[in-house]
C-alpha cells in the first residue's frame, strides 16, 4: 500500500478548511490524533510493518473531576495517582485504541522461522492523565489489550495485502497465542530549550525520560529532539506510536493553530531515543505459555527526522525513522515512516 499519496491527499483536503473556524481559548478545546506508521516507505513488509492509533485528548482541567465523563467513584483513585497532580499544572484525560502488527522478514514462507521474530499483534485500549506547564509534561498511561490471535493482526494484514496486491503473509498460522496486556507507563518531557514559539521563525529542544511495566513490555528510555520552523506549535512535539506519545494538544493561544490573523506553521524536526528493554512479548514471546521467541537485544535506538504542517486547528507530520536491530539474529536495521494527523476543536 503506498502512503505517500494518501498524505498529499489529506494535505490537499485541509487546505480550504483556513477560514472555518472562529477563535476560541486553546484550553477549552479538545484534541484529536490520528496515527499511522508502516513499513511500506522501505518498500518491505517485515518486523514492526504496520502500526495505528486513533487518541482523544480532554480539555485543558484545573482539576481532572472538572471533566463530567470521568465517573464520580474514580475521583479518589486518579487524585492519588503519582506525577500528575502537581498543582497550579494545567491537566487533560486521553483515551486510545489502537493495533500494532508484527511480521518474521519473510512474510511468503508458511513454516516457522526460528532465527526471525514471531507474527504477533496487540489491540489495545490506553488512558493517560497528563499534567503539564509551560516548560514541563509528565504523562501516566494505562494500557489494557490483547496480544495473539484476538488482535485481530492477522485478518487486517491479510485484507489489506489483498486490496493493495501486496505479497500474501502465509505465516501466521506461527503467530503468539492470545496473552491479556496490561501495562503501566510513566514519561517526563522538558522544554529546555525555547525561543519565537508561535512568533515567526523560532525553535525548541524538548527532552523525554520514561519506563513501562507490564507483560508486554518492561524498559526504560530516554531522548531528545530539536525542532525548528515558522510558527512553530506551543505543544510537546511529535512522537512516534506509544506510551507518552500523546503530545499534539496546544498549551495556549501563542500557538498557530489558535492566531485570529495567521493560522500556518511548518517546522522541520530531528530527534532520538534510547531504549533499555527488559521484556519484550513481541520477542521474548508469551509470558506464560510456550511459543517461538528469538535472542532480543539490550538496548534500541530510533532515530527520527521529519517535517510537520500546521494549516487552521489541523497539525499534519511525516516522520522518517530509522531503528536498530532490536535481536540478535536481525540481518538489516528497519526503516519505516510515520504520518500524525489531529485536530483541535
Amino acid at each position: 500500500m503506498k502512503l505517500k499519496p494518501v498524505f498529499l491527499s489529506i494535505l490537499l483536503l485541509l487546505l480550504p478548511l483556513t477560514a472555518m473556524a472562529q477563535v476560541k481559548k486553546a484550553k477549552g478545546f479538545k484534541t484529536f490524533t490520528f496515527y499511522l506508521e508502516n513499513d511500506v516507505f522501505a518498500d518491505r513488509d517485515r518486523h514492526y510493518t504496520n502500526g495505528l492509533k486513533l487518541t482523544w485528548i480532554s480539555p485543558d482541567l484545573t482539576d481532572y473531576q472538572n471533566n463530567s465523563g470521568v465517573p464520580k467513584w474514580s475521583y479518589p483513585l486518579i487524585k492519588g495517582l503519582p506525577f500528575v497532580n502537581k498543582p497550579g499544572f494545567q491537566r487533560s484525560i486521553s483515551l486510545s485504541v489502537g493495533q500494532n502488527i508484527y511480521t518474521p522478514e519473510d512474510i511468503e514462507r508458511s513454516d516457522l522461522i526460528k532465527k526471525d521474530r514471531p507474527y504477533a499483534g496487540i489491540a489495545y485500549f490506553a488512558i493517560g492523565f497528563h499534567s503539564k506547564s509551560s516548560s514541563r509534561m509528565d504523562t501516566l498511561e494505562f494500557d489494557l489489550g490483547i496480544v495473539g490471535p484476538h488482535s485481530y493482526a492477522e485478518a487486517c494484514q491479510k485484507v489489506v495485502h489483498e486490496w493493495s496486491n501486496s505479497p500474501h503473509p502465509n505465516g501466521w498460522d506461527n503467530q503468539l497465542e492470545d496473552e491479556l496486556a496490561l501495562e503501566a507507563i510513566y514519561e517526563r518531557k522538558w522544554k529546555l530549550l525555547q525561543s519565537g514559539v508561535g512568533s515567526g521563525f523560532g525553535y525548541d529542544l524538548i527532552s523525554r525520560l520514561g519506563g513501562g511495566l507490564g507483560n508486554v513490555y518492561t524498559y526504560a528510555n530516554t531522548g531528545a529532539g530539536v525542532r525548528f520552523g515558522w510558527n512553530l506549535p506551543n505543544d510537546f512535539g511529535t512522537f512516534l506510536i506509544g506510551p507518552g506519545c500523546d503530545s499534539n494538544a496546544p498549551f495556549d493561544e501563542r500557538d498557530p493553530r489558535f492566531f485570529s490573523h495567521e493560522r500556518f506553521g511548518i517546522h522541520v524536526f530531528a530527534a532520538v531515543d534510547v531504549r533499555a528493554v527488559l521484556r519484550d512479548i513481541f520477542l521474548d514471546g508469551n509470558t506464560f505459555r510456550d511459543s517461538h521467541s528469538v535472542d532480543k537485544k539490550p538496548f534500541v535506538t530510533d532515530f527520527m527526522a521529519g517535517v510537520a504542517l500546521i494549516v487552521n486547528r489541523f497539525k499534519i507530520s511525516y516522520t522518517y525513522v530509522y531503528r536498530t536491530k532490536e535481536f540478535k539474529a536481525q540481518k538489516d536495521e528497519q526503516v519505516f515512516g510515520a504520518i500524525a494527523l489531529s485536530v483541535s476543536y
